[in-house]
């Protein structure tokens, strides 16, 4: 497989920080679409065609930090894949939420001289001496979804995700909103610097009280058994806030278990979340497109290897969210949520 020889990104320090804003604002409506549109879209079918490229074939590594079987990160990959079937990439996709062997991983793909590679940033300082081996080794390296902070320090050509302490705020701001007391934002893998930037975010913005949760993401009856114990020891805890769409349908599950009348809201969407939303157990839900991250990841790097295109100009993240789903646009979003692509 060649490395056509491109010239590292030329940084155009002239773009404006209003570059961020536009892409953030056009790629939220992209997921926020009119009732007429959204029909449309779904009833098209499961995916839109576009073709295929005509391009020389090329091998791109998509490698993650996301556990097994968590519905987030599916559809990141069913993203990912949608790009790669249009633009005649093979993708080779690895994950393991062990910074070490997610290191290992980014190795591997750079030893099989792969075109280009995706990665997350969950943990940056180990991921910073395997990723300089790739740059150097002449592979094009993009960030997406963790390490919004650290990608361009790390030399990345661009990012694709959401600034997590900005989604943070949001959600703390919008609690305000709904006469919440006192929230306790669970966090399912200490140390992800994604997670613990939502936490933070969510506590300079909310009026109230704020504590932080720890639990094993791994473990899921251990996660609902250590939140049902918390409510049980503290009753003045009324607003739950999760991390990830399977947490907050297990907190739901431990607040009737503990007798506990707090509200569960959360980060990240999945079907089953929707129908949580839908049926009012979920308030709401802080939706980043992980679609669309896994896809524009994929679709840069091509971009880039075929006709040297920077997204983001090199300079600023391509923003994917933050974006709200509550019960007043629920029913558009299910459309897509029902097919595993929001």
């Amino acid at each position: 497989m060649s490395h056509t020889s491109l010239p590292r990104s030329p940084r155009f320090r002239r773009i404006a920080p209003a570059v961020a804003v536009a892409a953030a604002a056009a790629l939220t409506l992209a997921g926020c679409s009119s009732s007429s549109g959204g029909k449309k879209a779904a009833e098209s079918g499961a995916a839109v065609s576009v073709g295929k490229a005509d391009t020389p074939r090329m091998t791109i590594a998509m490698v993650t930090h996301a556990p097994s079987g968590d519905t987030f990160w599916d559809t990141i990959r069913k993203g990912a894949e949608a790009a790669a079937a249009k633009d005649n990439v093979k993708l080779i996709y690895s994950n393991d939420e062990t910074a070490a062997d997610q290191a290992n991983l980014v190795q591997n793909a750079i030893d099989q001289k792969v075109d280009g590679i995706a990665v997350t940033l969950a943990k940056p300082d180990a991921m910073k001496a395997v990723v300089a081996k790739a740059e150097a080794a002449g592979i094009p390296v993009v960030g997406f979804n963790a390490g919004l902070s650290e990608w361009k320090k790390q030399g990345l050509l661009s990012f694709f995700g959401q600034d997590e302490s900005v989604s943070g705020q949001a959600l703390g701001t919008k609690l305000n909103d709904t006469g919440a007391k006192h929230a306790l934002c669970v966090v399912q893998a200490q140390g992800d610097i994604n997670l613990e930037q939502r936490c933070a975010g969510v506590k300079k913005t909310f009026s109230g009280k704020t504590d932080n949760l720890y639990v094993n993401g791994t473990d899921m009856p251990s996660v609902k058994s250590t939140i049902t114990a918390k409510l049980a020891q503290d009753k003045s805890i009324d607003e739950i806030v999760t991390l990830g769409a399977p947490f907050a349908l297990t907190a739901a599950q431990a607040t009737s278990e503990a007798g506990s009348k707090a509200k569960v809201a959360t980060f990240d969407l999945n079907k089953d979340l929707i129908a949580a939303i839908e049926k009012g157990s979920i308030q709401f839900a802080v939706d980043q497109q992980p679609y669309l991250q896994g896809y524009l990841a994929v679709d840069s790097l091509w971009l880039y290897k075929t006709n040297g295109n920077y997204s983001g100009g090199g300079e600023q993240p391509i923003l994917t969210g933050p974006a709200f789903v509550d019960k007043s646009e629920v029913d558009t979003v299910a459309q897509f949520a029902a097919k595993g692509t929001r």
